[in-house]
């Protein structure tokens, strides 16, 4: 038995149950993954847990089922339900992807790779791995977890990210033709569950018998990595103003940059903006909250007001208490939110 054919006959036994997932039962009586689910579930899948999408994943397609509903949507809606979820770049492409494939496809999306990558916030691994899983392209598809087993399974020493355009290829020379999809998603789980980062259970693993790092007992050391550099700290300011009828004082942040297009407390500082407070008021200090992004970790003060109902702000504006949701705002202007308190 091949290493290729042991991974599929395992992946058969063992594939993880996801909502967007056709099962290899069903893939073989001929379901085939809907190209929509397989775009939106990697999508949400960068840089982000299975366990924390699942619910996102549910809630976007049940309130929009397939890509014409989502293309229709408001922006402020998506970005209110992607909220939490990070990384809010995704989400403006979402929409624009979701948009072009409805004006420029007819509503489907393409099969080829090269035309999906062409797509708005799709790149090589996205585009790689919905030819692969919904259409069965003999496609190389390599995230983190790929990466991971080819490292292992062929011993390569190289630290990463240096590493990273020999691990795709070592995954091209691993990659069938025979079920692409399936043994695509059959290596991502098996990095997910068994070949895992830390303390593999080498023991359950189908590759075992041919993998050159568990012979030399070098599985725990693989892939190496080099010393990431410390991250930097920024400080910054919120002003959380509520007016006398309930109302809060937000804005919606410029489309380019970190939280981009969504709404949140104005402030300064933490992204490179410099600004004075967003109306006249008696500011008191309500703590300090923290919070970590790719880069950088933050420390923001959060400055808290309370207004009359005649209180005319310089940036932003009031929404009622009745539209107001915390659950809508990005996850940092949340923690800023419950430091003052109010529900």
């Amino acid at each position: 038995m091949t290493a290729g054919v042991a991974l599929l006959a395992w992946y058969d036994r063992a594939a993880r149950v996801l909502p967007w997932r056709v099962s290899p039962g069903d893939r073989a009586l001929g379901v085939r993954p809907d190209p929509y689910r397989v775009w939106l579930s990697e999508v949400m899948l960068q840089q982000t847990t299975v366990a924390a999408v699942q619910g996102y994943f549910h809630r976007f397609t049940t309130r929009w089922p397939d890509v014409a509903a989502l293309a229709a949507a408001a922006d402020a809606e998506v970005m209110a339900e992607w909220a939490g979820l990070g990384y809010y770049a995704r989400a403006r492409n979402l929409l624009a992807c979701a948009r072009a494939v409805v004006a420029d496809h007819g509503g489907q999306f393409p099969s080829r790779r090269e035309a999906l990558q062409a797509l708005p916030g799709i790149g090589p691994y996205t585009a790689a791995a919905i030819a692969a899983i919904a259409h069965d392209a003999a496609e190389v598809v390599v995230d983190g977890n790929v990466e991971r087993v080819m490292a292992r399974l062929f011993a390569h020493p190289e630290p990463m990210p240096a590493a990273k355009p020999a691990l795709i290829g070592l995954a091209a020379q691993f990659t069938p033709r025979l079920r692409p999809g399936d043994h695509a998603q059959a290596v991502m789980d098996l990095g997910a569950t068994i070949c895992t980062p830390r303390n593999p259970t080498c023991p359950d693993c189908p590759l075992a018998e041919f993998c050159a790092a568990c012979a030399m007992g070098l599985q725990a050391e693989l892939p190496r990595k080099l010393a990431k550099p410390e991250k930097p700290i920024r400080q910054g300011v919120v002003w959380i103003a509520r007016r006398a009828d309930g109302a809060w004082l937000l804005e919606q942040r410029p489309e380019r940059g970190l939280l981009g297009g969504m709404l949140g407390w104005p402030g300064t500082g933490w992204d490179g903006s410099d600004a004075a407070p967003p109306l006249d008021a008696d500011w008191q200090a309500a703590g300090e909250v923290r919070h970590t992004f790719t880069h950088f970790h933050l420390t923001l003060t959060v400055l808290h007001a309370e207004t009359p109902q005649n209180a005319t702000p310089d940036r932003g504006c009031f929404l009622g208490a009745n539209a107001f949701r915390p659950a809508d705002l990005p996850t940092l202007m949340r923690k800023a939110h419950a430091a003052i308190g109010h529900s």
